[in-house]
């Protein structure tokens, strides 16, 4: 049946909302949902929905504005804490599991340059659908989620870099990869300079002048956003890079909060046809002949890509709690990897056979991974005795001159409203003792004058060396229900009571 795109549009519209009400009745995830009616109206199903059209560009207008309001919600103090185990965690779980997946990969008998595709498409997640889970939850400013974007970002810089490096072997110019590879890093800091220059002379300026209309401040945050995506997709990045920076140089001005008010509902409905799109992408051919591979793949990204994060950030003395957090953000593969796979076949490196097999750890993977993190604190609970492996590498106990010392305010979570707590307080008289499991924020608070330990609000054996009985005040900014029930149940077992 053909139909002109505004009847077309809906009508999908109409099944995605009766998908969505069905799915929220039965408490399942609506990006499931959403990915099953594109797969409907796609072309295996009705053929309503197809690559480049209508669909497509709302999808990646939403995908630019979710990641524009992630840059514009980051705080750059918080980066200087989280940056290098981003890098360490992104770099070494893009390493690990590429390694794991290419013996795999050997060992089902495939050739050496369709495991190496295999492997590569293993190795990255969606940070779209991430950051929209996470956002959703409202843990993104939790410690485990800005992890996570901060590695997540790191692979979609790899992205770049692969698809340069398959290309330039493609097209048999083994010879220039070196100069290609040296004018991505051209390209790639003249847009950071150009970021900083926007956010150091001209942003500051700009936008007093438009935010006099509320309007207006709306539509230029999204044609800013979008335009340096565009610009960034035009240098050879991907638009989710520019539409990243695009919010970090306007994170610091007071307008942010204003404007990313505004935008959080055009996102929430622009990337409902991400969804869409991602499921009308999704191709099904030689499923029965590769099920075995597919669902071997599949566990592995499910679990073995978990563990390598969670291995990892317990080697940077990460409690495995925020490990185990940050890892199930990589328990699928991402949009991009159907992307590379693609361009694999177009260049005559792996068959339909291959793409398929990716298509299809794609959906079983995005689909078990979206339920993985939207129970994450229950399965928490439910593997906390197994995972206590991983523990021996992090920091326990508190250091001990910190906890004989006499303070009178017990502080815990020294995040972005933590810390300023902390700060206020001490400049205000108060003796305050900083509990946060980030090591990298404790260090922090401590060159800034505030007393920080490492240690849980849930591990009561922490809690039994902190100076509680001379404390008049325990406070918690912590934006987690289940670990403020746990510390508020010590402190009654403690028999701690404030004035």
């Amino acid at each position: 049946m053909d139909l002109h795109p505004f009847p077309t549009i809906a009508i999908i519209l109409a099944i995605a909302t009766a998908a969505g009400l069905l799915a929220t009745r039965l408490r399942q995830p609506l990006i499931v949902a959403f990915i099953v009616v594109g797969i409907a109206v796609g072309p295996i199903g009705t053929g309503w929905v197809s690559a480049g059209g209508t669909i497509e560009l709302l999808a990646r207008l939403g995908i630019a504005i979710l990641l524009f309001l992630v840059g514009l919600r980051l705080d750059l103090h918080m980066v200087r804490g989280t940056g290098p185990v981003a890098v360490a965690t992104g770099l070494g779980q893009v390493i690990f599991t590429s390694v794991i997946g290419y013996l795999i990969a050997l060992a089902f008998g495939m050739d050496s340059v369709t495991a190496i595709y295999i492997a590569v498409a293993l190795t990255f997640s969606s940070t779209i659908i991430i950051v929209k889970l996470l956002s959703d939850k409202r843990e993104l400013d939790q410690l485990h989620g800005r992890i996570a974007v901060g590695f997540l970002i790191v692979q979609d810089i790899i992205v770049v870099l692969v698809m340069i490096a398959l290309t330039a072997f493609g097209q048999n110019a083994g010879d220039n990869f070196g100069l290609a590879i040296m004018a991505v890093l051209l390209k790639g800091a003249g847009l950071l300079v150009g970021t900083w220059l926007l956010m150091r002379y001209i942003l500051p300026w700009l936008l007093p002048q438009i935010a006099r209309s509320q309007e207006l401040l709306v539509l230029f945050g999204v044609s800013y956003a979008v335009s340096v995506a565009a610009l960034s997709e035009w240098l050879g990045f991907s638009s989710e890079v520019g539409a990243f920076l695009a919010g970090v140089s306007i994170a610091g001005t007071p307008f942010r909060d204003a404007l990313g008010a505004r935008l959080v509902s055009l996102r929430d409905f622009l990337l409902l046809f991400f969804f869409l799109d991602l499921g009308a992408r999704l191709e099904f051919t030689d499923t029965a002949q590769q099920f075995t591979e597919a669902l071997v793949f599949s566990a592995f990204v499910l679990v073995g890509n978990p563990l390598i994060v969670i291995a990892i950030m317990a080697a940077l003395r990460y409690p495995v709690r925020v490990g185990f957090l940050a890892g199930l953000t990589v328990a699928q593969i991402s949009e991009f990897s159907l992307i590379l796979a693609t361009l694999g076949l177009s260049l005559g490196h792996i068959t339909n056979a291959t793409v398929s097999l990716i298509t299809v750890v794609g959906l079983i993977t995005i689909g078990a991974s979206t339920y993985m993190i939207v129970y994450s604190h229950q399965l928490y609970r439910r593997l906390k005795r197994w995972l206590s492996l991983f523990e021996r590498s992090a920091i326990r106990e508190p250091e001990s001159q910190s906890a004989e010392d006499d303070f009178d305010v017990i502080l815990f979570g020294l995040g972005r409203f933590g810390g300023h707590l902390a700060e206020r307080l001490s400049s205000v008289g108060h003796r305050v003792l900083g509990v946060d499991f980030d090591p990298h924020g404790v260090k922090t608070h401590d060159r800034k004058g505030v007393t920080a330990v490492f240690g849980s609000a849930e591990d009561i054996h922490f809690l039994e060396a902190l100076p509680l009985d001379r404390a008049r005040y325990v406070i918690s900014a912590i934006p987690v229900l289940q670990t403020n029930l746990a510390l508020l149940h010590s402190l009654r077992h403690h028999r701690f009571g404030a004035p």
